[in-house]
């Protein structure tokens, strides 16, 4: 009995549950529900110690596996950074090697390596890196000297200021990988030197890269005149435009200049680099005088870059010189469209910005919009000088207000040009004679005669007197009452000048022989489809015939051409008076004022079309602003008439 009830409690005890104690259970298996046995309490508690400890013993077990949690996490999150910044730095290793190789591909400076020297010079102090030091500063000097619009970056070869000496390193080090770098990526010039005795003589060779080099000689107390023809043949070795334009410049050897761009403009490396040469050639060609030679070298420079400005622009110059209006006019309206662009860098920003202003106002003036080229060369007169263009831009904004028919501040302008050079004066007294005919004052032409002629046979253009001389000495002595000599003087003048054409029409025009001046005038007209010029002296020749209506229609045409002329919309004006419609001459006269306000004549007519339409009150006050601008001998008594009448 004592045993079965044993039994009974050890199976209660161990329960379903894998040995979890149900006190209800031994409580049950004892037959008495509401109490227990000592024994089976004993075993009870026994059995609740040991659930206590294996709770404990699982709360220690958690705390530790939590523990081991968040030094893991712990552990991952610094594996994580160490990774991170593993990461950035090899990102940052690579950044900079990049920069590195970006930084060797774009050095393309000129590297002068120390001299192989005799011992006793470098015991003397003449060591390779004080020869490399001194030729250093003559290329520097000779850099300077060098006036180009030029800009570096548009050197096939160019080193522009970047001239070092290289100090040799020993061992490795971030220099010598960074000059292993640019060994293998840049295109820098290496310049490499040695000194040697011959006899009582002293050589140096120089050569540039793995090129030839040039050999000088001399004795060792003349080392530094040595130096310099050292440094000239590296120079014109590494740098040939510019070597060319320095020894032009500076008046070494202009057949020296024009054999290294003969050279340049067959072999240079880039069809650019071969136009800057041929236009360097055509510099040399006007130099010798030599206009058409020069022009055809920038059409050759056009061909064979046609987007390069710089021959558009000389262009320009030439065939406006030899009397070609309209390829003058195309070729500054090509030279404004490019630069307008920026030219690709192919001019330095301060030549950039002058040469645009300058071409503009030429290209303004061109087709009579003369009031926008003031602007333009009044702009371009303020601006720091460059190769002389700020001093021409003082003069074309006196030649602009003469064609604005502002008299007096014409010639308040031309006054105020300063002192200058002896070849930019020579320019100015040889355009005297086109700036008092722009005045219309004959006699003042005719005095400038003899220094004018003088002054052009010392210039670039001394075989041009034709174009630049003949046609305002023509019409001045035709306007003076000696129209044989104007006729003789301008028969000599070429026929494809169309200044000179348009100057033989308005003399056959002054001795009205007018089909002989229409002749002229449609001749020009015909083949300067841009230029309004020979329309509007048609149209006058045409109103001094008494011809209003054909007057009418060529000053029609001229202001198509050049819509911001004054002249032929004050002439048409003029033709609408003597057609007795006045009314309609009114809005020709204030259309003109706009481009022209400071025109004594305008205004004097102006106020002729309010006075016969009745609006006299109108016509007083334009009398009275014709009162105080330049007026003709003849205006100024037409003049002093209507306002007695008034």
């Amino acid at each position: 009995m004592a045993e079965e009830t044993d039994r009974e409690l050890g199976a209660a005890a161990s329960g379903a549950s894998g040995g979890g104690v149900d006190p209800a259970a031994i409580a049950l298996a004892l037959g008495q529900p509401g109490s227990l046995d000592p024994r089976a309490a004993a075993f009870l508690e026994k059995q609740s110690h040991l659930a206590d400890l294996q709770i404990e013993n699982l709360h220690k077990i958690d705390e530790f596996e939590l523990s081991h949690l968040r030094w893991r996490r712990f552990n991952d999150q610094m594996r994580g950074m160490l990774q991170a910044i593993a990461a950035l730095l090899a990102l940052a290793v690579f950044a900079g090697l990049c920069e590195a190789i970006w930084s060797a591909a774009h050095e393309n400076g000129l590297i002068i390596e120390a001299f192989s020297v005799p011992p006793d010079m470098a015991a003397r102090g003449l060591t390779g890196q004080a020869l490399a030091a001194q030729l250093q500063d003559k290329l520097a000097t000779m850099q300077s000297a060098t006036d180009t619009a030029r800009p570096a970056s548009s050197y096939a070869n160019n080193w522009g200021d970047d001239i070092k000496v290289q100090i040799p390193e020993t061992g490795v080090s971030v220099g010598e990988f960074y000059r292993l770098l640019v060994s293998w990526f840049g295109r820098q010039t290496h310049i490499t030197s040695e000194v040697w005795r011959d006899g009582d003589m002293i050589s140096i060779t120089a050569r540039a890269g793995a090129g030839p080099g040039a050999t000088v000689t001399g004795q060792e107390k003349d080392i530094a005149s040595l130096l310099q023809k050292a440094a000239e043949e590296v120079y014109r070795q590494t740098q040939p435009y510019r070597y060319a334009s320095y020894v032009s410049e500076n008046g070494k050897n202009d057949r020296l200049a024009e054999t290294v761009l003969r050279g340049l403009a067959a072999e240079g490396s880039t069809a650019r680099e071969r136009a800057w040469a041929l236009s360097g050639l055509a510099n040399d060609a006007l130099s010798s005088a030599d206009l058409p030679r020069a022009l055809a070298q920038q059409h050759a420079a056009i061909g064979l870059d046609r987007n390069f400005a710089m021959s558009w622009d000389n262009v320009k110059w030439y065939e406006g010189v030899l009397g070609h209006e309209e390829n003058s006019l195309k070729g500054g309206r090509e030279a404004v469209r490019l630069m307008q662009g920026n030219v690709e860098g192919e001019l330095t920003e301060r030549a950039r910005t002058l040469t645009l202003l300058l071409d503009r106002g030429d290209t303004e003036s061109d087709i009579g919009d003369f009031l926008a080229a003031l602007s333009d060369y009044s702009a371009a007169s303020r601006l720091p000088e460059y190769s002389g263009e700020a001093e021409g831009a003082r003069e074309s904004a006196a030649f602009a207000l003469a064609l604005l028919h502002d008299v007096g501040a014409a010639r308040t302008q031309w006054q105020s040009l300063p002192a200058t050079d002896a070849g930019t004066q020579d320019g100015r007294v040889s355009s005297l004679p086109n700036f008092y005919a722009d005045l219309a004052d004959w006699h003042a032409v005719l005095s400038t005669q003899v220094a004018a002629e003088a002054a052009l046979q010392r210039g670039y253009f001394r075989h041009q007197a034709a174009q630049l001389l003949w046609p305002y000495f023509a019409l001045a002595l035709a306007n003076t009452g000696r129209a044989a000599d104007a006729e003789a003087l301008i028969g000599k003048t070429p026929l494809d000048c169309d200044v000179c054409l348009r100057a033989r029409g308005k003399i056959a025009a002054l001795t009205h022989d007018w089909t002989g001046a229409a002749h002229w005038f449609e001749i020009v007209s015909r083949r300067s489809p841009s230029i309004p010029f020979a329309d509007s002296e048609w149209g006058a020749m045409l109103l001094a015939k008494g011809d209003f209506d054909g007057a009418i229609a060529k000053f029609k045409i001229a202001n198509e051409k050049g819509p911001h002329f004054a002249d032929p919309l004050e002439m048409w004006g003029e033709a609408l008076i003597r057609t007795n419609r006045s009314d309609l001459a009114l809005a020709k006269f204030a259309e003109a004022d706009k481009y022209a306000p400071n025109w004594g004549r305008l205004h004097l007519k102006w106020g002729e079309a309010l006075w016969y339409v009745g609006n006299k009150d109108e016509a007083k006050k334009q009398f009275s602003i014709a009162s105080h601008l330049d007026l003709s001998v003849a205006d100024t008594v037409a003049l002093a008439r209507w306002r007695a009448s008034a």
